[in-house]
Formats: C-alpha cells, sequence, structure tokens
C-alpha cells in the first residue's frame, strides 16, 4: 500500500510530462508566428486583430456596440472578447490578445488534463487539444474562438456534477459566439438535472442579453448581418463555384459581410440549398433525439461533437477559426473512455492540417481558384463530410439501434488508487 502510494506522483509525472512539455513547445512556435518572428506563407493572419477588433474595442468602449459594421456579427457577449486586452494595459491590443488567447487555450488545455486523470477517463483528449490548435497553426491565436471554446469544454466537464454551472456556462458560450447552444443537444430532458442544467441556460442567457441590452443598443444587430451572409470560399458550396470558374462562371470573389465571399448568378441558390442542408442536419438530430434510448457518460459529448460537426460542414461559411470549435468539443469526447468518436476526431485533426494549408499558406490559391488551392479545399472539406457522417452513424448505433452500452449517466466509479 506504501509502495504503491510512493509511486503515484512519479508515475502521474510521467502520465503528465509529455503532454505538457509538447504543449508547451507547439505553443512557443504559434507565439512566435503571431508575433511575426516566423512568418507563414499567405495573407497575414494577425490583421483582423490589430485592424478590425481594436477599431470595435473604441466604440464598445463609449457604451455602443458596432451595429453600422457588418462585418460584426457576433452575439452581445462577444463585446467582452474584443475588450478582454484592457485587462493588459501595458500591453499594446494586439499583444495583449495573443496572450489573452494563449491562456485561454492553456485553460482548456489544463481542464483535460485534470479531467483524463479521473476515473474513467483519460490523456487522450488532451493529447488532441494539443495537436488540434498546432495544427490549425497562429489563426488560433489571431481570433477569440479559443475563448468560448474554452467555456464550451468546460460547459461539458461540468455537465455530469454541476448541471447549474454547466447550464449558466452554455448560455454565456452561446452569447459569445452562438455556436455552444450546440451542446445542449444531447443534455437530458427529465429529472433533477435536467431541470437544473435546461434552467440555469435559460436564465443565464435573459440575464446575459438584458445586461448587454441596458449597457448599449444594438446587441442584436448580428442577426441581420448573419442572415444576409453569401457562400464563403472556403465553404462546402463554394466547391461548386471553383468548379464553375473553370468552365467560364462570370462571377466574382469579393470582402463582404467580412469574409471573402463569391458574389454573382446563382450563388444566393447556393446559399440557399446550404441552409436547407442545415436544416435537414439539424432535423436528423431531432429525429436522433426522439428515437434514443441508451444514454451513456458520453452521450452528451457525442451528441454535442456531432451537432457541431454538421453545423459547421452544412455552413455557408466555414471559416479557419471554426475548426477550433470543433477540435475542442473532439477532445472532451477522447477524455471519455465511453466515447465512440475516435475515428471523426482523427479525420477532424486531418481537416485542421489541410485547413492551415489552404489558410493561409495557400489562401491566394484558393481565391483565384487555382489548382492546388481548390484540390487542398476539397480535401479539407471532404473530411469534414466523412467525420460528419462518421460521427452520425456511430452516434445512432451506440443510442438507437447498436448493443447495449452503458445506461447510466455518469461513469461509473473505480476504486482510488490506495495510498
Amino acid at each position: 500500500m506504501g509502495g504503491a502510494g510512493g509511486r503515484q506522483p512519479r508515475d502521474t509525472v510521467r502520465a503528465l510530462g509529455p503532454p505538457v512539455a509538447v504543449w508547451a513547445a507547439t505553443r512557443a512556435v504559434l507565439l512566435l508566428c503571431v508575433f511575426k518572428v516566423l512568418v507563414l506563407p499567405g495573407p497575414d493572419v494577425t490583421s483582423d486583430i490589430s485592424g478590425i477588433y481594436a477599431g470595435w474595442s473604441e466604440i464598445l468602449k463609449t457604451g455602443a456596440f458596432p451595429q453600422d459594421d457588418v462585418a460584426w456579427q457576433y452575439p452581445p457577449a462577444a463585446a467582452l472578447a474584443v475588450l478582454s486586452p484592457g485587462l493588459l494595459p501595458f500591453l499594446d491590443y494586439a499583444s495583449a490578445f495573443f496572450l489573452l488567447a494563449c491562456a485561454a487555450d492553456a485553460v482548456t488545455f489544463a481542464l483535460l488534463l485534470y479531467a483524463g486523470r479521473r476515473p474513467g477517463k483519460r490523456l487522450t483528449g488532451a493529447w488532441v487539444w494539443t495537436a488540434g490548435v498546432a495544427l490549425l497553426g497562429p489563426t488560433a491565436y489571431a481570433r477569440y474562438d479559443l475563448m468560448v471554446t474554452a467555456v464550451a469544454v468546460a460547459a461539458l466537464f461540468a455537465a455530469a456534477r454541476h448541471p447549474r454551472v454547466s447550464g449558466a456556462l452554455i448560455a454565456f458560450g452561446a452569447l459569445l459566439k452562438v455556436w455552444p447552444v450546440l451542446l445542449l443537444t444531447g443534455a437530458p430532458l427529465r429529472g433533477r438535472s435536467a431541470r437544473q442544467l435546461w434552467g440555469a441556460a435559460a436564465v443565464g442567457a435573459l440575464a446575459v442579453i438584458a445586461l448587454c441590452a441596458a449597457w448599449a443598443p444594438g446587441g442584436l444587430a448580428f442577426l441581420t448581418f448573419q442572415r444576409d451572409r453569401g457562400t464563403e470560399v472556403e465553404s462546402l458550396g463554394a466547391l461548386v463555384f471553383h468548379l464553375a470558374r473553370q468552365f467560364g462562371w462570370d462571377g466574382e470573389v469579393l470582402l463582404h459581410y467580412g469574409s471573402v465571399e463569391f458574389v454573382g448568378p446563382y450563388v444566393p441558390l447556393v446559399s440557399a440549398l446550404a441552409l436547407l442542408l442545415t436544416l435537414a442536419a439539424f432535423g436528423w438530430l431531432l429525429l436522433w433525439r426522439l428515437r434514443a434510448r441508451r444514454f451513456t457518460s458520453a452521450t452528451l459529448a457525442d451528441a454535442a461533437f456531432t451537432a457541431v460537426l454538421l453545423f459547421v460542414t452544412t455552413s455557408r461559411v466555414i471559416s479557419p477559426q471554426y475548426m477550433i470549435w470543433l477540435v475542442g468539443a473532439a477532445a472532451v469526447c477522447l477524455t471519455l473512455r465511453a466515447s465512440r468518436m475516435g475515428r471523426p476526431a482523427v479525420l477532424v485533426l486531418l481537416a485542421t492540417g489541410a485547413t492551415l494549408w489552404e489558410f493561409p499558406v495557400r489562401f491566394v490559391d484558393v481565391v483565384a481558384s487555382e489548382g492546388s488551392g481548390v484540390v487542398l479545399l476539397t480535401v479539407r472539406n471532404a473530411l469534414l463530410v466523412t467525420a460528419s457522417l462518421s460521427a452520425c452513424r456511430r452516434l445512432w448505433r451506440a443510442t438507437v439501434t447498436g448493443p447495449e452500452y452503458v445506461t447510466a449517466t455518469a461513469a461509473p466509479r473505480t476504486p482510488a488508487t490506495a495510498g
């Protein structure tokens, strides 16, 4: 007993040492990239921070949302992320933002490490996070999506033991960047925990909206701007126009509603079809929810990962930073031994690596619909489609038609190591 207790700290250091060392090394490289000590080919991924976010910050400080800028397409709590560099007043805006993004990355990594050491868990999720953010490159630190993903990861881990906290975090995350509302896809519908989670989510959302409305006008203007968006050049639907340009399609590529989009004949039709595809995906999720009978300790995370995958893949806009959402959800899934999402998670990592090559490295070729750029984009989107179909199939089999797994809503406890 005493010997086992004496070995445990060394075993823990041995288990945690490699992921911590790799995380630190890869993040040092990312910081060198965003501070432009190392420079990747292609457009400057940090320009949005110094050129757009900093400008929004000045407007927000006056007590108003930047509702006259169509590039502002974020829920009201996003103002907190944009204003956050003010926490480090001794640095310029961009430098402070990069360091805060790194801090959010570190918090997420720490959550995955902590959860991975608990009974029924594993450190695989920490490795997925370490690899995924590194594979996306400096874009990860040049957007506020890392901050949102940290909230989402915390919400998923809190659900089993602290449903009120989880609900509040989901509400806050959704009002930072909408997509965390998808974490509710697999949330329980009956029982005390369900009432606590859903109640906290509803109250939290209303409270944040009320506070933002009282603080500044225009907090919901983003809804109109999102409605008017077209087909972004990296989306699944964009492949239609990349191909059509080879046969004389006379549309063009413009900076439109804050992203590089196709503008011209048939673009509204393809955008509408993308929306229909998204509705069909959510129809499948609703059908799954009605048919699901077996819920394991991993169902909440597996369903959230599947829902986010479907949302991203069918979206009219697949910005590179969206991959952070998928990496975060995949990391939570692979922390849970009961999860069925191993293969889709690997496909997401491959898609994230492909994303770095299509943006920023070969983005000029993507915008011009040149061969290498279109091939990279096709590969990335094909990986996302395959991952989505695989996740749907695995979720359905685990909860609807497959053999019995674990019917409890929490992972079975195992005795702690003596010592």
